[in-house]
């Protein structure tokens, strides 16, 4: 796909300074920029290569001020990086449509229901029951299970799985590798110290707008649903246990892991590698800093960090005065000496 500055300034609501039949096709960040690729200016420190970059356009906030001339057409907007975001979404879009047809190595049952325009790669499994809405793509090897739904727009990457009765919603993006309603964690411990597996009747229900990172696990409940509201944002590597609610427009990071449960209201953010115990309350708004080890309810709009959490700005000071032990106890040993001499001379 081709896009002149002219067009691209018109999709986004901007202005062209320079050339506004520039064009390019591809986009690159702005150190590597070149002939035909598009580039953004959003973080000051990468400043310097505005002024070398080959790239054909930049993306630029419309206050920013140049301190030397720029060979790049510019196209001012009120936020690039926003912009950015927002030309990347439509140059996928254009790629993600070319994606028509089955094929037919995949295997689609006879009492599937599939809507318009679904892309079916090669040895993808589409089971019985499974009612699968317009424009969904499916890539090589996803396996989609008894009676799963799957909303209008959504993309299941190569190898992402969905066992029977789950439920997505429409434009949502399921990455390689994820599993979504696979058991949850449910064992009985026995008397003769052995355990047994309680059944997962459950289901995942995964709302609109949802992206799951590659790898990642999304269990079934035990009873009723695991939850994923609209707008949660998941990355790769990321557990979410059975019974689970993840709540609107929550970004979660890499490597955390979210017990039995627990539930989260919108909003919050998540860290990597941040553990959440089960059954407790995750408040709206709480942004919970990297590895940290959440194991009580939190209150709305909290900032906490550390193991255990605490509120954010004591767990700095925790952190600061942490540095200072090995002085704090070589001044200890040095007073512990002196005391001692005194105690000496006292005893005389």
């Amino acid at each position: 796909m081709i896009l002149s500055a002219q067009t691209i300034a018109g999709h986004l609501g901007g202005t062209v300074e320079g050339n506004p039949d520039a064009e390019v096709s591809s986009a690159a960040r702005i150190e590597y920029g070149k002939p035909g690729t598009l580039c953004f200016l959003a973080n000051p420190k990468y400043e310097k290569f505005l002024y070398t970059t080959r790239a054909s356009i930049i993306l630029i906030n419309k206050g920013f001020e140049l301190k030397q001339p720029v060979e790049a057409t510019l196209v001012r907007v009120d936020n690039a990086y926003q912009a950015i975001a927002a030309m990347l979404d439509l140059l996928n879009t254009v790629k993600m449509q070319n994606k028509r047809g089955h094929s037919w190595r995949s295997k689609i049952s006879w009492k599937a229901k599939l809507g318009k325009n679904v892309y079916v790669g090669a040895f993808a499994y589409i089971a019985k029951g499974a009612k699968i809405g317009n424009n969904v793509k499916i890539y090589p090897q996803v396996y989609i299970g008894e009676n799963v739904c799957i909303g209008d727009n959504t993309v299941l990457y190569a190898g992402a799985k969905v066992y029977a009765g789950c439920k997505i919603g429409a434009d949502c993006i399921v990455h390689s590798g994820a599993v979504i309603g696979a058991d949850g964690f449910g064992f009985a411990p026995q008397n003769d110290g052995s355990y047994k597996k309680i059944a997962q009747t459950g289901i995942v229900v995964i709302e609109d707008n949802v992206e799951i990172g590659s790898n990642t696990s999304v269990d079934r409940a035990t009873m009723e649903a695991t939850i994923i509201h609209s707008g949660v944002k998941i990355d790769n590597l990321v557990q979410i246990a059975h019974n689970v609610e993840i709540g609107e427009n929550t970004v979660i990071a890499a490597q955390a892991g979210i017990a039995g449960s627990a539930k989260t209201g919108k909003r919050c953010v998540v860290g990597g590698q941040v553990g959440i115990v089960g059954h407790i309350n995750i408040a709206d708004g709480t942004q919970i800093g990297a590895q940290s080890g959440v194991s009580k309810n939190t209150v709305e709009n909290a900032a906490i960090a550390g193991s255990p959490a605490i509120d954010y700005a004591k767990n700095q000071r925790n952190i600061a005065a942490y540095r200072t032990l090995p002085q704090m106890r070589d001044e200890i040993q040095t007073l512990k000496k002196e005391i001692e001499k005194l105690r000496k001379k006292l005893t005389e």
